[in-house]
Parts: C-alpha cells; structure tokens; sequence
C-alpha cells in the first residue's frame, strides 16, 4: 500500500447495486440488534445510486421481504404486480403466436411478481441504508484491490482530475485507500475488480467459463388506450433467427409507461450481426409496434449480463472479501431474473461478515459465506436451472427449447447428469466469409432510431481532458486483423457507438469514441482477439439513468 491519505472501516462495499445495498443494509440491521457500532462504506462509481443500474425489470420479492418484511409499509417503489403473462412465438417479421400457457417452462411464470424500476428500488435501497448509518459515497470509482500479502484489505479510488496526457489539472483530487477488515465486492456483471480477483486467487479454476448476452432497453409512454398495468410480454424467435439465442420483453409499468428489449447472446455467430439493430427492427413486430404507435421513447440503455448459471459460478470467497450478486453470475437464466438473487447474496455475506467479525482470529474463509450460500435457496434454484443455458448452445434454439420444458416442467430440474458450455463467447464468431450479411431497415424515427439519438437519451456523460478508459493490447489488431477477418465487429456489438474504422486519405484506422461509452462491457467480452482493457473511468462518468 502507498502513502495516500486513508479512511478505515469495519467492511467496504463496492458497488451500489441491489447486492451492494442489501449488504450495507443487513450488516447495519445486525449491528443494530446486537447494540455494536459497525463502520460501513459502500462505493459507487455512478455520480447517484441507481445512475448505472438497469434492469428489466420483473422483480421476484422474496429475498426483500427477508431484508424488511415491511417494505410496503415502508414505501418501497414496487407497487405494478404482474396480471397477466403472455410469451409469443415470433414466425417472421408479421406473424407471431400466442404460447398456451401449459407450453411454458413453470420457472418462466410470474404470479406474485412485480414490474419495478430497479433504479428506483436502488436509491429506495440506499436511503434505507444511509438512514441505518451507512457511508455513501457515488461518484467515486474503486480502481485498485489492496492487499497485505495476499489478503485483500480494502480498495483504493482513482485519481480525480487527470488530464489525457496524464498531467494534473487545478481540480486534481488524489484517490483516498478505503481499508477493511473485509471488502464485498458488488460491482456487476464482469467487475473490473472482480475479474482482478478472480485471476489473482484462480476463482474459476472448477468452473465452466463465464457466459453474457447484451441487454437493450427503452422506456416509452404510450397511449393510455393501449396501456395494460401489469401485463407480461416475452418474445423468441424473429428476428434472431435459428442460431441466436436471445428474446424480446415488454413489461407494461405504472403512469402509461412500458419497459421493452432485447436481449441477445454474446456466443452469436454471425460476424455482421448488429444486437442494436437486432432490436430495432424487433420493434417493429405488429405484436409489438401496436402499443408503440403514437408512443413517445424517453430512455435508452444497454448493459451486458451473466447467463453461465450454475456452471460458472466461481470460488465466491477469499482472504478479506467476497463476490457477491452479479460479480459473481448470480442471474437465474430460466427465470430471466436476479436482482431476488443478488439481494439475498449480499445478505449472505453481510452475515456472515458480521459473525467473522465477532472473531479476533483472521478468517479467510468471511464467516462461512461460502458455505451459506450452498445452504440457501440460492444455490437450490440455480442448481435446479443449471441445464438451461448450456441446451440451449449444446441443441439449438428449437431441441433447445423443448429439452428446457422438459427438464423445467417435468423433472423440475433434477435431471441426473449436468450440461456444460467450455467455449468462451468471444472463441464463437465466424469469420465475414463464413457469415451471411443482413440487410437492416433504415431507422424510421417514430419506431427505430439510430445509435447517436439513443446514446442521447442514455444521459452519458464523462468529464472532458480525461486518460480514455477504453485501451488496446495492440493497436494494429483491429485494422490488420479483426478486420479483415470480421469487418472489424466492434462498430456492431457495441450499444454506444464507441468504436469507429474510419478512412483517412485512403488509409483506415481504429477510432475510439470513449466519451459514448455506457459501461457495458460488451468490448471486453465480444472482441474476439481479447484485444481491448476496458478500465474504470474518472468517477460520475458515464450513463445517467432515469429509473432504469
């Protein structure tokens, strides 16, 4: 560790997601009912809690209801219960069917559900939180894992107000060391910490590779004539096709507004595949673009999501912290949910912290979290959906789908043998000779948009004159390899527009556009030369979401 000025605490949190929030909350509940004081801080590189948060969102109220068995009472924002649930079979761009209930996989249905907003679940989360003692800090990014030998012993902040050459402006603020007994780590899908950590200590080392899609979403006000509070909408098929996992969702929420996207699988093929476009002209399905006719868009995001499931969980803890939520793949793919997930990871952790810290010995193994974690419904559920994400890779769409039905509604899960998908997302893209080109409609600025205007209604922002986030291994790779060999697929899997092969005097070069970028991750995983490091920006950089 350096010399920089430091602030101590009991545990730091990093990351002010639904895992990192109900953490901060349940080791305060604890402290509390035992009458100790616990310093708590949790960490959080949007410039407010629920700045970087989005989700669907159907929301499964189980794992809150054990952190504030009153949280109606309370008024937490979750008031749009689900009525009705419907998932269409797209045949083509015109025709779709409705699937007879009794065709549905059982993990897929959402009786006692809620359509929320989890930006707004999170600030709830954070002012429950704060009101309970705990140290919020937003805006601040956690740049470095500290160590003391080889225990994890908090993270540092980076630097404010450096300029892109590295020099220091008037505003310059040195990164503070935030020190820990023990540090959670919260941070998301493919945490740039996390991914550090799991390296260091070999977390994945008995577990299949981690697995993503990319999520599109946009948020609508539309016709109250067509609004129906409550309704379920999820589609498969077109416009994805036979080969592309992935399918569209539109969540009728509260005040005529309505949740819709895509979500697209990151081991697509297809070299001249565009997830952005993908969803844009998803939209404009009659199933679909009935209720967006007259409607108005007024938001925008993207952010890529863990879908290895059980298989790719790794090693949740080591000496001084833990994993917990998202960071390490928490998401339930055969309930196309995790917040319910992440929310009672991080109050495993938080107890299990809050009983390591009763101790005066070191305890490398957090109070047992691991273990807790295997006991609880966690581990149960996700073990029952193990076989969902690697059939439908291992069989296709189609077999896929029919194998999931069957593992889901007739042997509920407890099939006697495990699938398995060992082929990083990144090893799955074909080369432009082995791809077929697909022809995309012109957007048509009442249904589809293009990229720049939906990157505007993200809110993204970052601080001008800063060091870019977004680097290369090799800068030749891009133009002398991907592409030739993919037409460069970085100006496509991108949701932000962030990378540009742009022609000079008769010479190409890779242009990056850091300033658009959404901190999705999707560069990190797609690139199929693992050419690009994506690091974390300056703090309050980045998308603004409103109630996403």
């Amino acid at each position: 560790m350096s010399e920089r000025e430091y602030m101590e605490f009991d545990v730091v949190i990093v990351g002010g997601g639904p895992s990192g929030l109900a953490a901060a909350c349940r080791l305060a509940q604890l402290a509390e009912k035992d009458g100790q004081e616990l310093n708590i801080c949790l960490i959080d590189k949007g410039s407010e809690i629920g700045s970087h948060i989005i989700s669907g969102a159907v929301f499964e109220p189980r794992a809150l209801s054990e952190l504030f068995p009153d949280w109606i009472k309370q008024g937490a924002p979750i008031k749009e219960s689900v009525v009705s649930d419907q998932v269409y079979y797209l045949q083509n761009d015109q025709r779709g069917i409705s699937l007879p209930s009794w065709m549905v996989p059982q993990s897929m249905r959402n009786e006692g559900n809620y359509i929320i907003s989890l930006g707004e679940l999170c600030k709830w989360l954070g002012e429950q939180a704060e009101t309970m003692g705990v140290n919020i800090f937003s805006g601040f990014s956690a740049t470095e894992v500290l160590y003391k030998e080889d225990r994890v012993v908090g993270v540092a902040t980076g630097n404010m107000g450096i300029k892109a050459d590295g020099s220091k402006k008037p505003t310059f603020e040195p990164g503070y060391e935030l020190r820990a007994r023990y540090t959670i780590f919260a941070e998301g899908c493919r945490g740039s910490l996390g991914e550090e950590l799991m390296l260091k200590y070999d977390l994945r080392n008995n577990s299949d590779p981690q697995h993503y899609g990319i999520g599109f979403k946009e948020i609508w006000t539309i016709d109250p004539m067509k609004h129906q509070p409550g309704k379920v909408i999820h589609t498969l098929g077109w416009p994805l096709g036979k080969e592309t996992e992935g399918g569209g969702f539109l969540y009728h929420a509260s005040d005529n507004q309505i949740f819709l996207g895509l979500i697209v699988a990151l081991n697509y093929t297809n070299a001249y595949l565009n997830p952005f476009k993908e969803f844009q002209r998803w939209k404009h399905h009659p199933q679909i673009k009935a209720f967006l006719d007259g409607g108005q868009r007024i938001s925008y995001g993207a952010r890529a999501i863990n879908k290895g499931g059980f298989q790719s969980l790794p090693k949740l803890s080591f000496s001084g912290g833990v994993l917990v939520g998202c960071e390490a793949g928490f998401l339930n793919g055969a309930k196309i949910k995790g917040s319910h997930t992440a929310l009672k990871t991080g109050m495993l952790a938080a107890e299990s912290i809050h009983k390591a810290l009763q101790s005066s010995q070191v305890d490398d193994e957090a109070g047992g979290y691991e273990q807790a974690v295997h006991n609880s419904w966690v581990w149960s559920e996700l073990y029952q959906a193990r076989n969902f994400a690697p059939a439908q890779n291992k069989f296709g769409n189609w077999l896929g789908a029919l194998f999931i039905w069957i593992d889901q509604n007739i042997f509920k899960g407890k099939l006697p043998f495990t699938l398995h998908n060992v082929v990083p997302d990144y090893l799955k893209l074909k080369v432009t000779q082995d791809s077929k080109a697909i022809d995309y409609l012109i957007p048509d600025g009442k249904i589809s948009f293009d990229l720049l205007s939906s990157v505007f209604l993200s809110n993204t922002n970052h601080e001008e004159d800063q060091p870019v986030h977004l680097n290369l291994n090799d800068s030749d790779i891009p133009v002398n390899e991907n592409l030739p060999k993919y037409d460069e697929p970085a100006q496509r899997y991108c949701p932000a527009g962030v990378y540009e092969i742009i022609e000079e005097k008769g010479k190409k070069r890779f242009q990056i556009n850091s300033q658009n970028c959404v901190h999705c991750k999707t560069c990190e995983i797609k690139d199929p030369s693992q050419n690009i490091i994506w690091k974390v920006p300056e703090g309050g950089g980045g998308p603004n979401y409103t109630n996403m």
